[in-house]
């Protein structure tokens, strides 16, 4: 039996990588054509695109009757966001530059959305009220996102894409069927490993669901790394954190209140999301650059809650 819900569960992470892979290149294609400002591409085809798995994750999980699993996958998500994708990104690039003061700006932000999930579940509840409030700070995320004119003047550069638009719809509606069916196969399989293996739902979420749906905002991050894009790397990885710590655990928690009975299993992972989010940040304000040696540093604090998060399983 255990063997049969791990299969499904490596199933399921792999399909829904597939699916989001397909859906952030097709949207991305999408605003290329378009001949939107760089800014828009990154926010729609990097951070909407991966958050897109997050969401169809933690409603189901809610629906479900667990949506702790969502909490523990956000934060297990973020973690691998704030450090281990942005290590791999400036080992390829030799350094990251952010000269962009939307990226610096963003990157306080992502820090706080991470933050204030936290100071709600104070009391162990995310309930319904506090949903509102996630969901409303998104709202004002995005509303100064979009009210800057700055943002908007660097038009992205790329040549035309070859694939048709019909394709490229049909292809993010293909995707979205594979998503929605992954999620189901990651909740299932989540649900009674945890049970089978007497882990805390909330843990699971944390330490194996978390690297199954950062996986493609990872590739995607380290596609453009390859193509030098480092302007849209940050932007979507930063968008990505700050969507899924407020909008998507909003929903979730509007859908059906996340109580943690043993806050305890999640304190390593709030620690080490927080200790990430300060450094990327501490990093980018003091030198608006990331370096090789930062990216050391930010790989060792991933390998650290690896590390803890082992010994908790075991």
């Amino acid at each position: 039996m255990v063997i049969v819900n791990i299969l499904i569960f490596i199933f399921s992470c792999f399909l829904i990588i597939f699916a989001s892979r397909t859906i952030i290149d097709s949207l991305h294609r999408m605003t290329c054509r378009l001949g939107w400002k760089e800014f828009i591409v990154a926010f729609f085809a990097a951070s909407i695109g991966a958050v897109i798995p997050e969401l169809f994750i933690g409603v189901r999980a809610a629906l479900k009757g667990v949506p702790e699993l969502a909490l523990g996958s956000i934060i297990g998500q973020n973690i691998i966001l704030f450090t281990l994708s942005v290590a791999i990104c400036t080992f390829i690039l030799k350094e990251i530059v952010v000269e962009s003061r939307t990226v610096r700006a963003g990157a306080t932000f992502a820090l706080l959305a991470v933050i204030l999930p936290f100071i709600l579940l104070w009391d162990g509840v995310l309930s319904r009220s506090d949903g509102v409030i996630l969901i409303l700070s998104c709202l004002v995320y995005i509303f100064w996102l979009f009210s800057k004119r700055d943002h908007f003047l660097k038009k992205h550069e790329a040549p035309l894409p070859k694939c048709s638009p019909m394709k490229d719809f049909l292809y993010v509606f293909i995707g979205f069927l594979f998503v929605i069916l992954s999620a189901e196969g990651i909740i299932y399989s989540a649900e009674r490993l945890s049970i089978i293996l007497d882990i805390p739902v909330a843990l699971f979420g944390l330490f194996a669901v978390g690297i199954g749906v950062a996986l493609p905002e990872t590739f995607f991050s380290i596609a453009l790394a390859k193509k030098g894009h480092s302007w849209m790397i940050l932007g979507g990885l930063l968008g990505a954190v700050a969507l899924s710590s407020t909008l998507v655990l909003g929903i979730v928690a509007i859908i059906n209140p996340i109580e943690v009975v043993n806050l305890a299993s999640l304190r390593v992972g709030q620690f080490f999301l927080i200790s990430g989010g300060f450094f990327l940040l501490l990093f980018i304000r003091t030198s608006n650059k990331i370096t090789k040696r930062e990216a050391i540093f930010l790989l060792g604090v991933y390998l650290l809650f690896l590390l803890f998060e082992l010994i908790l399983v075991s």
